[in-house]
């Protein structure tokens, strides 16, 4: 497929499996880290009802920013695909069950040449889809009932989706950010730390 031609909503049957396998572990991995069953913290009925919840707000935040990058990846001209780290997931789930989540389930590869400044704009649709996300949801956060539980992890995890991704370091999104531009990289990094942690504090999670 040629890279002027590249659909960003089309998407080989190895994409979907690598997809839908992430977004599986990472909706477990936060089930167990919220709700941690093996604990003996959390009940069945509990940690299924996170698993769903997970599944919907986890879900929706990690596709979005994956197509994100695969989306303006595609706007400058690269073949963008996207790739889950097997070992990756694995140390999801065991992160998860030790207490705290290191989720970097893969990545959208792309290639084709690039400057920096495109390079930083590819890798900053992730973490900015995630702030989007967080203010759509945030209009449930104060809801009863399970809308008020889908608001609340829908704004705590694109929150923490976004902040984690920040971080300039290895193949994070924020190390191509801060190469291309410290500003920008300040812009978005300091206020998506700041914001999960006044959540975790708000929620109690």
């Amino acid at each position: 497929m040629s890279y002027r031609t590249q659909s960003p909503f089309s998407f080989t049957e190895k994409e979907l499996f690598d997809l839908a396998l992430a977004w599986v572990t990472l909706s477990v991995a936060f089930a167990l880290l919220l709700s941690p069953i093996h604990l003996g913290l959390a009940s069945v009925g509990r940690f299924l009802t996170m698993i769903a919840l997970s599944f919907v707000t986890v879900g929706v935040g990690f596709l979005a920013h994956e197509l994100a990058h695969k989306v303006v990846a595609i706007h400058f001209g690269q073949v963008a695909e996207f790739r889950a780290d097997y070992q990756m997931l694995f140390l999801a789930i065991m992160s998860a069950l030790i207490g705290f989540l290191f989720a970097a389930p893969g990545a959208v590869y792309h290639r084709g040449r690039l400057t920096y400044r495109q390079n930083g704009l590819i890798a900053l649709a992730g973490p900015l889809t995630n702030h989007a996300l967080a203010a759509l949801f945030f209009p449930l956060f104060f809801l009863p009932g399970i809308l008020g539980q889908v608001g609340q992890m829908g704004v705590w995890i694109n929150l923490f989706l976004a902040a984690f991704n920040m971080v300039p370091f290895g193949p994070l999104d924020g190390r191509s950010v801060l190469e291309w531009n410290r500003a920008v990289f300040a812009a978005v990094f300091v206020p998506s730390v700041v914001l999960a942690g006044y959540v975790i504090l708000r929620v109690g999670i």
